[in-house]
């Protein structure tokens, strides 16, 4: 049998880091057994769905590198993928359910509903639909109808019946059916029919094989396959993914910082990066090998080693990942990635080389945790107009003598002539600390603080030959006066 899943978000307007670890878990399952993986957009809300929310669901798993076989974009043989082109079909399983006696048209209002509820709980009864509508004569509906009421459809729950299904991930479980509620609603009132309902036709009718889902759905599993069963159709195995907490373990929500895949994009975690994290929330490779590409993701990853336990979003794991990607990653591409980032902070880069670019980037890339670091350890090479920060005035000025080191190393470079490289730079410094009789930080701190206006930073020499002599002598110049001040 060949394996078929999908991921089948509605498009509310941003993708959740728990919708993304579901895709990249039913990807990975897909791409392991060589089967199938299935885009659908579930849009038959139609207050909540717009089409620029279904675009970010695109970016999102596009820049995760997350590839689909079919879907509203691409099309396939069980299509169409939108489930508000697909209400035809639903018309057409409504209708059978009919013909088999199994749903009935419901009228009670919701302040029926609520009150019914309320009695329940007043009698501590768990809450649940009576099946007070279940018997109506025509005679009743029609009476009802007059009223202006709009009835919804009802399935019939099966009396006192256990239900058992093999989950891949939590194990055997078994519900019964006195647990559901009662009969459950399959069409609103506005004749728009619910998840419940369509999720069961569309899975059926699109061949999937494995249901992937997060545990939230455990308690629709049972509704669903009853429905299956009504319907005729064989039910697909079952993988209920762990929940993913915060780190004081709490439901995973804003409160905790970023929780949508754009958020971390645009903070500049390297896409990679994020799903390499992602796979490892609730799975791990039993080699223990952490950083891993897709295709060794894909390589190790299996469903029966996912954790029934709650994952617990680590930042500071992410962070130390995404610092291990940057490291590594290409410096072309790293490069492109960065100037956005550059870009928006307000540098202006038309004047710069690329080439001498990506050396900048490669030098600072260690400093880096996420992209948008790059302007804050970049601008020491961007700006040669800078302010002396006030520690390092305090520096200077303790010593007479500081001021003097910077001055002379200013003489001897502007005297100097060739090309400025890290060792030559190394022996102009060691030809100042000579000739003046310092060494230590009492002869590199006031270079350091001329050349950039801070107490750390980068290597010099490193720093010296990518500015290049003119940059050097004009920092030299813009600090010295405001030290000489």
């Amino acid at each position: 049998m060949s394996v078929r899943v999908r991921f089948a978000p509605s498009p509310t307007g941003f993708m959740h880091v728990g919708n993304a670890r579901t895709a990249l878990f039913n990807y990975l399952f897909a791409r392991h057994h060589g089967g199938d993986f299935v885009l659908r957009i579930e849009d038959t809300d139609t207050e909540r769905h717009s089409e620029e929310a279904v675009k970010v669901i695109y970016e999102a798993l596009r820049w995760m590198g997350l590839d689909w076989d079919e879907g509203p974009d691409k099309g396939g043989p069980y299509g169409p993928y939108r489930q508000s082109e697909r209400l035809d079909i639903y018309r057409e399983f409504i209708e059978k359910l009919k013909e088999k006696g199994l749903v009935y048209e419901c009228y009670c209002t919701q302040q029926e509903l609520d009150q019914m509820r309320k009695e329940q709980l007043e009698r501590g009864e768990p809450p649940r639909y009576t099946g007070k509508c279940r018997h109506l004569t025509e005679e009743e509906k029609a009476r009802l109808r007059a009223e202006g009421r709009k009835p919804v459809l009802r399935f019939k729950v099966p009396e006192d019946r256990v239900i058992r299904f093999k989950d891949l991930v939590k194990g055997e479980i078994e519900i019964n059916s006195r647990q559901l509620g009662g009969d459950f609603v399959i069409v609103r009132s506005n004749g728009m029919p619910v998840y419940n309902f369509v999720v069961v036709v569309d899975d059926a009718l699109m061949k999937i094989t494995h249901v992937i889902r997060g545990e939230d759905h455990i308690s629709n599993t049972p509704k669903q396959i009853l429905l299956y069963e009504a319907l005729g159709f064989e039910t697909p195995q079952f993988a209920h993914l762990p929940m993913i907490l915060g780190p004081d373990r709490s439901k995973l929500s804003k409160r905790h910082g970023s929780t949508s895949v754009k958020e971390f994009r645009e903070k500049g975690y390297l896409p990679e990066a994020f799903t390499n994290f992602l796979a490892l929330l609730g799975w791990y490779p039993k080699d223990g090998k952490e950083i891993l590409s897709l295709e060794e993701l894909i390589e190790r990853f299996d469903i029966k080693d996912v954790n029934s336990a709650p994952a617990v979003f680590d930042t500071t794991k992410l962070n130390w990942m995404n610092q291990v990607y940057i490291r590594s990653y290409p410096i072309d591409k790293l490069t492109e990635l960065v100037i956005p980032y550059l870009e928006k902070a307000g540098f202006d880069l038309s004047a710069f080389d690329r080439k001498w670019l990506e050396r900048v980037v490669e030098v600072s890339r260690e400093y880096f945790t996420v992209l948008s670091d790059a302007p804050h350890y970049m601008e020491v090479f961007l700006k040669d107009d800078f302010e002396v920060e006030e520690d390092a005035k305090g520096f200077i000025s303790e010593n007479p003598d500081r001021l003097r080191v910077i001055e002379l190393f200013y003489g001897k470079l502007k005297a100097f002539e060739g090309e400025l490289t890290e060792e030559a730079f190394k022996k102009l410094v060691k030809e100042v600390g000579k000739e003046l009789g310092v060494k230590g930080k009492n002869l590199f701190m006031p270079i350091r603080i001329g050349l950039t206006g801070k107490m750390s930073g980068v290597e010099l020499p490193v720093l010296a030959e990518l500015l290049g002599k003119e940059r050097v002598l004009r920092r030299l110049e813009n600090s010295l006066s405001k030290l000489r001040g």
